[in-house]
């Protein structure tokens, strides 16, 4: 690779960073620049950290000659087999030994007890060049500092001194620009599993000044869990927050299942909004969604049960209503959330499973947006909430036509 290759690919790698590439287009862009400059390069393997509730990182593989990039998601690496696995690489001995470039010749009795080498071996490579880019103290992705990339090839010679050379210039660059799109992809995973999914992606364009906020109509879902604090009271501590996770897993699961949005988790409690650009099936949206939640945590209950673990059900307020959807809180502290009587009036109707026995309540204006399934539904009467000016009537699920969702 000749020099201007290399000062002709690291403007490449910044233009497309300051772009905002993505992690798959940066490697494609670099991999091929690099083999159209005369290396005999076969394949890349770049592995970086990540922050998600899953996954520790994601591993990327190109492959000359394929039109798509292969990418893994991984989780922990802390234990056990993927312990085991992570060891065996070459970057764990990297990490150790300080070293930032290593080149191995592949089928070498060193390189034959080593895992991850013999997999790239299998591959018919003969050479691959390992190296480690570290972030430095404060500039860390997750638990990792350091992006990890290796380079293979199948001449029977290797790489030439100059292309390894040039690897080891370019390298950094590649690790910034990547760095870059990871943090990007990182932003949007967090604000998506903090806030929710479209109040996160507003976030993301912009909508966070305080104040800022603006009027929609949206199917209102308020659910919490039977029984909690008598659960809460007499279960295990150390019981109590895998508890919360395995009905939240289920409950918000069916939420998204039908283009739902959670907006608040409060202690066992879901907030959640279903925008009623249609009224009808906005509605449909959030029953359809409410019966596939009572199944998934019907089929919970029975795991739970055979482990000796409490089980329960949750109750469940259906409402539509207009609603202030935005920015509200301090200076410092925000919050992208709805607001309103509406609001006020579907947690208030959820109060009032517990009081008169049902599972699921819904108010007559949701029922009314319903339409064909108003058959199906059976007034419980009118009631005064608390809070709310004037006395709702409220509706179930005839219990002649199934199980209520959350029974």
């Amino acid at each position: 690779m000749q020099e201007q290759d290399i000062i002709a690919l690291n403007a490449w790698l910044a233009d497309a960073g300051l772009q905002g590439m993505s992690e798959e287009a940066l490697i494609r862009g670099f991999a091929e620049r690099f083999l159209a400059s005369g290396a005999p390069l076969v394949t890349g393997r770049v592995l970086i950290d990540t922050l998600h509730p899953l996954y520790e990182g994601r591993a990327f593989r190109w492959r000359r000659g394929e039109d798509e990039i292969t990418v893994n998601e991984y989780g922990p690496t802390g234990d056990g087999e993927a312990l085991e696995r992570w060891r065996s690489t070459p970057f764990h001995r990297m990490q150790a030994s300080g070293d930032s470039l290593i080149v191995y010749r592949l089928g070498d009795p060193a390189t034959a007890v080593n895992a991850f080498l013999s997999l790239l071996q299998r591959e018919s490579l003969t050479y691959v060049v390992a190296l480690v880019d570290r972030f430095g103290e404060q500039g860390g992705i997750g638990p990792a500092d350091s992006l990890y990339s290796a380079w293979g090839t199948d001449a029977p010679e290797g790489f030439r001194d100059e292309d390894i050379e040039a690897l080891r210039r370019l390298s950094p660059v590649l690790a910034l620009a990547l760095k870059a799109a990871s943090l990007g992809s990182i932003a949007h995973t967090l604000v998506e599993t903090y806030l929710g999914r479209d109040a996160g992606q507003r976030v993301l364009k912009g909508r966070i000044a305080r104040g800022v906020a603006e009027e929609i109509k949206t199917v209102l879902w308020f659910s919490d869990l039977r029984d909690y604090t008598r659960i809460s009271d007499t279960a295990p501590p150390e019981q109590l927050i895998p508890m919360l996770n395995d009905y939240a897993d289920v409950i918000v699961s069916a939420i998204h299942w039908q283009g739902g949005d959670v907006l608040k988790l409060i202690g066992d409690g879901v907030l959640a909004i279903f925008p009623a650009i249609d009224r009808q099936t906005a509605c449909l949206a959030a029953l359809t969604a409410a019966g596939k939640a009572r199944a998934k945590v019907a089929m919970l209950n029975e795991a739970r049960t055979a482990a000796g673990l409490p089980a329960t059900g949750f109750y469940l307020g259906l409402h539509i209503g207009r609603v202030f959807y935005g920015n509200i809180g301090s200076r410092e502290r925000l919050d992208f959330t709805v607001i309103g009587p509406a609001v006020n009036e579907v947690s208030r109707i959820a109060s009032m499973c517990r009081s008169i026995d049902q599972a699921l309540l819904m108010s007559s204006a949701f029922v009314d947006g319903l339409r064909q399934r108003r058959q199906d539904l059976l007034s419980v009467g009118r009631y005064a909430l608390r809070g709310v000016a004037a006395p709702q009537e409220l509706f179930t699920i005839d219990s002649a036509l199934g199980p209520t969702p959350g029974a």
